[in-house]
This record gives C-alpha cells, sequence and structure tokens, in this order.
C-alpha cells in the first residue's frame, strides 16, 4: 500500500489575486533550498484508522503551530507523485488567516552524516502567503498539479458579489 498524506491548501484573494497558504520543509537538507522546498502543509495518515480531513487538520496544526481555521473545506482529490506516495488535499478560502510566529514539531536525523550525533530539526521552518503564480516554482514539482487543481476549482466557482 503506498504512502499517503493528508494537508490543506488555505487560498484567499484580498483583490491582487489567488494566494495560497504553503510552508517550507525544514532540516539541513532543505535549509539553503528555495525553489521547490515548499509545501501544502500535510502529513501522513492511516487511511483505515483517521479521516483524511481530520489528519490534514491535525498535521496542519502540528507543522505550522496552531489550529487550522474552521472553513467548510472542499476536497481537491488524491494526487500521486512520481515515487508513487499519495497526498489527499483539502482547501478552504481564508481570508482573514495569518500566522507571526510558525512552531512546528520535529524530528530526528543524524546530522552530519555518519558523525554519530541526532539532532532535532523542525518539520517546517517558514510558512507564508504567496501568489499563485509563485507558488508553482516553490513547491515540491509533485504539488504543481495540486495548484492547478485549485485554479480549475476557483474558475469553476460563480464569482461572489462585493457589496
Amino acid at each position: 500500500m503506498p504512502v499517503t498524506s493528508a494537508g490543506l491548501l488555505l487560498h484567499r484573494d484580498l483583490g491582487a489575486g489567488v494566494e495560497v497558504f504553503i510552508a517550507h520543509m525544514g532540516g539541513p537538507f532543505w535549509a539553503r533550498k528555495h525553489e521547490g522546498a515548499w509545501t501544502v502543509p500535510k502529513g501522513e495518515y492511516e487511511a483505515v484508522a483517521e479521516h483524511p480531513l481530520l489528519a490534514a487538520r491535525r498535521e496542519f496544526g502540528e507543522e505550522i503551530g496552531v489550529a487550522p481555521p474552521e472553513l467548510d473545506y472542499a476536497d481537491l482529490g488524491e494526487f500521486r507523485y512520481a515515487s508513487g506516495k499519495l497526498i489527499r488535499v483539502f482547501t478552504g478560502e481564508a481570508p482573514d488567516f495569518d500566522v507571526a510566529v510558525v512552531e512546528s514539531n520535529t524530528f530526528e536525523l543524524e546530522w552530519p552524516p555518519r558523525s554519530g550525533r541526532v539532532q532535532a530539526f523542525p518539520e517546517v521552518d517558514d510558512a507564508r502567503w504567496v501568489a499563485i503564480d509563485g507558488a508553482r516554482t516553490l513547491v515540491t514539482k509533485g504539488q504543481v498539479q495540486v495548484l492547478a487543481a485549485l485554479e480549475t476549482r476557483l474558475a469553476a466557482s460563480p464569482p461572489r458579489s462585493v457589496e
């Protein structure tokens, strides 16, 4: 059975175009990388034991350090990476959501390699709102399809009236 993750892709449009809330992966491998080093806040879950939206909400809280906003989340679908890993993504419009400080959970890794020293690193070391056009170059290759799915969904939605 392939590894499955669930994540939340928050979006907003404050008048200058659609923005998405994405996270920079933590740890020494990603420390000096910018393009291709960002992700939808997500994490692995066991599909037989946990509903994917609940897993996505839990993982968002663990990686960002705050609970996700209470929204009506829409299922964007399941996406397969070249590695075979699956990610189930939910989206919601969150124009008022913001985070001053990211306080992610950590993982342990022997670093430097073969040093015998185990260090703790944050899973996420930054998260922010990014214009969707710019996000295409920032997210991992496997998540570009997630952004495309969001754009398709938003294009199919009727425009909201502004009063």
